[in-house]
């Protein structure tokens, strides 16, 4: 097969480097500085799996900017365009994801095209009628970032969003790819698919969020969290996993959907979605005032990304934490290695780390790390389990 990837973000790559183990893949980018990266075998996020596949598997994976080169006699189109939300029009920004459509119809009809960005409900029909094809198809990504090659690997599940014999063909395409055996397959129809991706976001949102209330209560009452965690997370039911407490949810994915979900629930009675959305501000809100109580001078704030060996800071809780202190007159500086300029946000970025220990009166930790272990009274951090 000749399979087309657009996009080479985590969901692009983790793919793109799955089935290129068994197929021909052509990953397309409008960026050159990541594919030129990977032309080159080295990956342009951080991965460690896709890091030592490109390094050491055989496999048949180009990079190109050219769309033709990248269509052209291609089988399937995978679309993974970033989505992100747009508050004014309380909707995803689905535009990419039209372009690169018509721009497969116009070199390529005959491809398969299918959309692995998440889209909002009903949107798969919707294409489908605005282009007059059947030749689209939706299936929902199940990745974590820094860890999506791994999850493509050993996936939870894997659903495709048509019930036919093609979509059976690609679900094998994805199994033929993975580690993992008897994965457990879905065959929906396209919203289905949709509100599966949608509702699995919100249910984790929601996961995040009653734990950081949890912790709000217990910090506030002078409990121990981590005994009620525990002795919650003893009830198989519940389980003892996903359940860290952190500043709020953030990333390239639960902030969006959740907003996007809440916003298809228009005209259908709700209560709990409206409180996922806003349990994550009420949270930053606490976080912020916890730390404004100690009176710091200098607040120092360690690390913008998301999770531990990650490179992503997009929706980082502590960037809602950050802007709640600038708003109260806090002096804020930042350690964060991923940054190359001098300033984030009107804050200074200071590189080294001693210099920065030094200077904060408080440090602030989403996550914990052992570079700040040697400063642990200085050190703010709901971070109980010291993982993500």
């Amino acid at each position: 097969m000749k399979i087309a990837i657009v996009g080479i973000g985590y969901v692009g790559l983790s793919n793109a480097v799955l089935l290129a183990q068994e197929h021909e893949v052509i990953a397309f980018d409008i960026q050159p500085e990541k594919v030129d990266l990977l032309n080159q075998q080295q990956s342009p996020i951080n991965d460690a799996e896709i890091i030592a596949y490109l390094a050491h598997k055989n496999l048949n994976l180009k990079a190109t900017t050219d769309k033709y080169i990248a269509y052209q006699d291609a089988d399937y189109v995978i679309i993974a365009t970033p989505t992100d939300y747009d508050s004014n029009k309380n909707c995803f920004k689905t535009t990419t994801i039209e372009t690169v459509i018509a721009d497969v119809l116009a070199l390529n009809p005959a491809a398969l095209i299918i959309i692995k960005s998440t889209v909002p409900l009903g949107y798969t029909k919707k294409v489908k009628e605005m282009f007059q094809t059947e030749n689209i198809i939706f299936s929902p990504e199940f990745s974590r970032e820094g860890k999506a090659l791994y999850d493509n690997l050993y996936p939870s599940r894997i659903v495709v969003g048509e019930k036919s014999k093609r979509a059976k063909v690609f679900a094998d395409l994805l199994v033929q790819g993975a580690l993992k055996k008897d994965i457990p397959l879905l065959f929906t129809d396209s919203s289905e698919a949709e509100a599966i991706k949608l509702f699995s976001n919100a249910y984790l949102a929601m996961r995040v969020a009653f734990f950081n209330e949890l912790d709000t209560y217990a910090e506030l009452n002078g409990l121990d969290t981590k005994q009620i965690i525990e002795g919650i997370g003893l009830d198989p039911r519940i389980g003892n996993y996903y359940n860290n407490p952190s500043f709020g949810y953030g990333g390239y994915c639960l902030p969006k959907d959740a907003k996007q979900l809440l916003a298809d629930y228009q005209g259908v009675p709700h209560q709990l979605m409206d409180s996922i959305v806003a349990a994550n501000q009420i949270r930053k809100d606490y976080i912020a005032e916890r730390i404004l109580v100690r009176k710091p001078k200098i607040v120092g704030i360690y690390r913008l990304t998301m999770k531990t060996a990650s490179d992503n800071f997009r929706e980082a809780a502590i960037l809602g934490v950050m802007e709640r202190l600038q708003a109260k007159g806090s002096k804020v500086v930042v350690y964060e290695p991923a940054l190359k300029e001098n300033c984030f946000q009107g804050s200074e970025v200071i590189r080294d780390l001693a210099e920065f220990k030094k200077v904060a009166d408080i440090i602030v930790a989403n996550r914990w790390s052992a570079e700040i272990k040697d400063v642990a009274a200085k050190v703010y951090t709901r971070d109980l389990y010291q993982r993500d």
